[in-house]
């Protein structure tokens, strides 16, 4: 019995940040994309933000948070975060478009830059939780939520090497067990003290 491996229909080559796709398929489709090799670019320069802010190197920290933001990886995803991850995936913005196709994905990635004006968000009103009252919400565009994602991708790791370490709210890789921790010192010193605040 003869088996033979099966040949790729292209290879992609990274030249600056862009994939360039080399072979029989010249348009890289988006579920094509390798995102694995996406992750580990946006990744390393993140990584390297955090490095930087921690010297206190301003001027390296917004040079690499401008390369982060115009790149390609970060572009993508960006956009996968906010069209295919994120929970309210299929809420629609001002314009009411819902979701997007993968040819729009890729469009969106071209396309996406930083600067452009703000549409207007949809206001709607959701009911506050354990009373009659409501509270307004407002709901941007795929394209503005994909900008967001996009430059939180770029401020997380600068503010992340400045934060407080004994800080454990809504931070990306800080669990509870890191917490659990904290109070098990504050109970071993009795001079010491620990502050939760609620905003």
């Amino acid at each position: 019995m003869n088996t033979t491996k099966a040949e790729p229909k292209f290879r992609i080559v990274w030249e600056s940040d862009i994939p360039i796709c080399i072979g029989v398929e010249r348009n890289l489709q988006w579920s094509e994309i390798p995102w694995k090799q996406v992750e580990k670019r946006v990744y390393k320069l993140q990584k390297r933000i955090y490095q930087a802010s921690s010297r206190g190197d301003v001027k390296t920290v917004r040079g690499l948070q401008r390369l982060l933001m115009k790149s390609w990886s970060a572009k993508t995803l960006a956009i996968r975060r906010v069209s295919q991850d994120n929970q309210g995936k299929n809420t629609a913005g001002v314009d009411g478009v819902k979701s997007l196709t993968p040819k729009q994905r890729i469009n969106l990635v071209t396309n996406l830059k930083i600067g452009v004006k703000a549409k207007p968000t949809i206001r709607v009103w959701i009911p506050k939780p354990g009373s009659e009252e409501r509270r307004p919400l407002g709901i941007p565009t795929i394209e503005q939520r994909a900008l967001q994602a996009l430059v939180k991708l770029g401020l997380e790791p600068e503010w992340e090497a400045r934060f407080e370490p004994n800080s454990y709210g809504f931070r990306p890789g800080v669990r509870f067990v890191g917490y659990k921790l904290t109070l098990k010192r504050v109970e071993d010193y009795p001079q010491s003290y620990l502050v939760a605040l609620t905003i």
